[in-house]
């Protein structure tokens, strides 16, 4: 373990040294970020899963900077090119850019320019020139014409001396370290239409001649300008002033007005625009790149765990509606463990009056048969008016109605998973089981399909896509490890996140559950094959049995703690399970006689806390959502109203909102709140519901503004600067890819009263 990245992780992070070195070396031993952070606290200072994951990815980035640090020296070493000058240069190198310009100069490369020129011999011209002393430049060359070497004149011979002199300037580490920074203070990124583009790249219209800063360039339009680039649309450039960029090189590479000066000045221009200048652009491109790529992930991120954690309705008889009109509704009725019990297609929209007494005969009877507590129904086609049926049809009202995301259930229902789960069944009823699971446990189901598919972010699919697996994986992780999983009922996918396991592991606890029947207590999960003492250790504490011989077994009190419990309960001369029950005893437990050198605190506070709520589900209550009555679709909407909506995706620039008519409105960053907002995330959440108002509606561009101000009565900015295609038809669930096929427009209509409102807004 490499001392010197701790304590630069420590300083890096504000966070003492040894709690950095207490996360690596957990790490080392094959802890997870979800166990070191809830059952390690003694020995990282109570980290949470952000620091503790930020420490895991800072080690990986100085693990491969050491490790391209030790590739260069090799490489170095067997050309004996390496000195103690450049090995201690090498050696103090703390970015990756840095460590390459060093090496620059000594890399293996093709013939290029300058190479030719040493060739013919000019190398000690260009040395001459370089130096700037009182010669005559030209003179000077005359010694250097060689026919035979392709030097045919005095110009041949000063221009291959400049082109020397260029490919050092570019390769000078100093030169390229103020290049860097003044590329990222001053470029400028620059998109321009491809001829003949026009009409192909309609989309891209607001970036057909568009400038701006690189350096406040937000996330969404980089990865906007860079995708129509890469359609052979835009054609990208960036930039500083380039009067500017060679005023700073001849700062650094002209030293007089003499004549010899005056070629140095020609190869800083020619070094600057043919060399330098497009490295410098490639370096910022990938920068730029990363950082909108971050920005992103970190969205999408957010979103997910949002999504992830919405309320649970818990384990109800359900019915699962998928709606549609032509194909008719496809129904489920599943138990109160998910259980696919009847499915059938009814047909209550768009059909014969017949047909409509029909459908709404058939869900009494099963409502009544299958003693069902709630209806789910997709938000897809058909929606809101098989909502209106099922509440036209006299249920009972103790029979919540609840309409349900079913962003990704399509691709659930073509999955592997789907076709292994339900091989009898077609698309259609499994799509419509989903739905029905959704409503139950959102987690549990969610987790089934791949997160890019759920459709909660920005450009997931333009961004790096390990960088963004990793990312989602740590949240799917972090969500499934906060509310635990029942073992005996969860789904081989659920436990494959559980701290610890894996596919493999999670498939070997569904077999051996299926084949002895359900665990007794956690300890009988040391019998599952493959599973060893680490595994045990890492998941135990996440994995819930009810009803177990243990009582602890359905609590997150890790099994290394029960001797813990076991000796308050035996010094309050009770059991375990009044202790659980009874918080009169639980308040004479004296921590601090409990505590070892393992064992803080921080340890036993949780204990207590897990004794009076075992198993607590950390997710929030349920509460039944209904949009407005008689608001099913766009042309019902108009200016002035306020509606009640759930909040389906946020983004660097607003949120989308879903208020019921097949197409997500648009809250501007500008009309998020009466204050200004730097961060969506700052006001709302995936999943949140939340009163808008409505500010404009274009039928033609299915566009609509909302506003969350409580004075609306300032010009609105319903629909700028928007990062996915405009307000999302809900004609059923579809692939994420289909949920951002428009860039984020820069300006123009509404989009140029959204930009300047929040450029006002972003002023104040």
């Amino acid at each position: 373990m490499n001392e010197k990245h701790i304590i630069k992780i420590a300083i890096e992070l504000s966070i003492n040294p040894h709690q950095v070195m207490a996360v690596a070396t957990l790490l080392e031993e094959g802890g997870t970020v979800p166990f070191i952070s809830r059952y390690r606290k003694e020995a990282t200072g109570s980290l949470d899963e952000v620091a503790i994951t930020a420490i895991r990815d800072r080690l990986d980035q100085l693990k491969e900077l050491d490790a391209r640090r030790e590739a260069i020296l090799k490489s170095l070493e067997e050309r004996n090119l390496l000195t103690d000058e450049l090995k201690t240069a090498i050696d103090a190198a703390e970015t990756m850019s840095v460590l390459e310009d060093i090496y620059l100069p000594f890399r293996p490369k093709r013939r290029t320019r300058a190479t030719i020129a040493k060739e013919k011999g000019l190398e000690p011209l260009a040395d001459l020139l370089f130096a700037q002393e009182s010669i005559d430049p030209h003179a000077e060359a005359q010694a250097y014409i060689n026919a035979e070497k392709g030097v045919e004149s005095v110009e041949d011979a000063l221009a291959g001396a400049r082109d020397i002199i260029a490919e050092k300037i570019n390769e000078d580490s100093q030169a390229r370290a103020q290049m860097r920074d003044f590329f990222r203070e001053k470029a400028m990124i620059i998109s321009k239409m491809v001829d003949g583009k026009e009409e192909e790249g309609a989309k891209y219209k607001d970036y057909f001649d568009w400038s701006e800063p690189i350096s406040q360039a937000p996330s969404h339009r980089i990865l906007a300008m860079m995708r129509g680039e890469n359609e052979a649309m835009l054609a990208l450039h960036i930039a500083p002033p380039e009067d500017e960029a060679i005023l700073l090189l001849n700062a650094l590479f002209v030293k007089n007005d003499s004549p010899a000066a005056q070629q140095v000045r020609l190869a800083v221009i020619d070094g600057y625009k043919r060399l330098l200048a497009p490295s410098m652009e490639t370096e910022i491109r990938v920068e730029a790149k990363k950082r909108a790529d971050e920005e992103a992930i970190r969205v999408f991120a957010a979103n997910l765990r949002e999504l992830l954690l919405s309320p649970p309705l818990g384990q109800k008889n359900v019915l699962g509606i998928d709606p549609g009109f032509r194909t008719g509704c496809k129904i489920v009725c599943l138990d109160r463990q998910g259980k696919l019990l009847y499915n059938d297609v009814i047909y209550a929209t768009a059909a014969s009056d017949h047909q409509v007494l029909e459908a709404a005969a058939k869900i009494k009877v099963l409502c009544e048969q299958f003693h069902i507590e709630a209806i789910a129904i997709g938000n897809g086609t058909a929606s809101r008016e098989t909502d209106a049926f099922i509440k036209k049809i006299g249920l009972p009202p103790s029979i919540a109605v609840v309409t349900v995301n079913e962003s990704g259930a399509s691709i659930y229902s073509a999955s592997e998973v789907a076709r292994a789960e339900f091989p009898d069944h077609d698309l259609t009823v499994r799509g419509a089981v989903s739905i029905g699971r959704r409503l139950m446990d959102p987690l549990a189901e969610l987790v089934k399909i791949d997160p890019k598919s759920i459709g909660v972010g920005q450009y997931q699919h333009d961004v790096d896509q390990s960088a963004l697996k990793r990312s989602l994986d740590d949240v799917v992780s972090s969500c499934v490890n906060s509310v635990g999983v029942e073992v005996n009922t969860a789904s081989a996918q659920l436990l494959t996140y559980v701290s610890g396991l894996g596919p493999q592991l999670a498939n070997n606890i569904v077999h051996y559950r299926n084949e002895n029947g359900p665990f007794k207590s956690r300890n009988d999960l040391r019998k599952v094959p493959r599973l060893g003492p680490k595994a045990f250790e890492q998941a135990a504490g996440f994995l819930r049995i009810r009803d177990g011989e243990n009582p602890l077994d359905a609590s997150a009190v890790h099994p290394e703690s029960y001797p813990i419990v076991d000796a308050m309960a035996s010094d309050l001369a009770c059991s375990v399970t009044d202790l659980m029950r009874n918080p009169e005893l639980r308040k004479k437990i004296d921590l601090k006689k409990y505590m070892t050198e393992k064992v803080g605190l921080p340890t036993l506070n949780d204990i207590t806390q897990e004794l009076a709520k075992p198993g607590r589900d950390p997710r929030d209550k349920f509460e039944v959502f209904q949009f407005a009555e008689g608001i099913e679709k766009m042309e019902d909407v108009h200016p002035g109203m306020k509606l009640p909506g759930i909040v389906t995706n946020v983004t660097a620039f607003g949120a989308f909102v879903d208020i019921g008519v097949h197409q997500d409105g648009l809250v501007h960053i500008s009309q998020l709140s009466d204050h200004f907002v730097k961060d969506p995330a700052e006001v709302v959440k995936v999943h949140q519901k939340v009163m808008v108002t409505v500010m404009e509606v274009d039928l033609a561009r299915k566009r609509i503004g909302l506003s969350m101000k409580t004075n609306t009565d300032k010009p609105a900015a319903p629909a700028a600067n928007r990062d996915t295609r405009p307000s999302r038809p809900q004609g059923g669930p579809r692939p994420a890819d289909r949920r951002n096929d428009r860039p984020a427009p820069a300006a123009g209509g509404w989009f140029s009263k959204a930009l300047a409102q929040a450029k006002t807004d972003t002023k104040k």
